[in-house]
């Protein structure tokens, strides 16, 4: 967990890679043969997710940079964690 924490949390240019590498992927089914028959929007919508998680991210290093305790990422987390893993289930199922 605190390999996550180090790596996430303030820092909104890795996030925006995870989402860029989503998106990858829902563009590489989405163009190719290969995707044929496989669902590619539930990538999509990982994407956005982690976009939206890293705008917010962004916002509280803004907003707040002395913030050292952050119980959105109580919320936030699993819900990403869940998009992401429902994400790459349905488009490679």
């Amino acid at each position: 967990m605190k390999f996550l924490a180090h790596l996430f949390v303030g820092q909104p240019l890795h996030i925006l890679a995870v989402a860029g590498l989503f998106l990858a992927g829902y563009g590489v089914l989405r163009l190719s043969s290969f995707g044929a028959g496989r669902h590619s929007r539930p990538l999509l919508v990982a994407a956005l997710g982690w976009l939206l998680y890293a705008v917010w991210e962004w916002f509280v290093l803004a907003r707040t940079p002395e913030a050292n305790i952050r119980v959105d990422l109580l919320l936030i987390w699993p819900v990403l964690a869940i998009l992401s893993g429902w994400g790459l289930y349905r488009a490679f199922r």
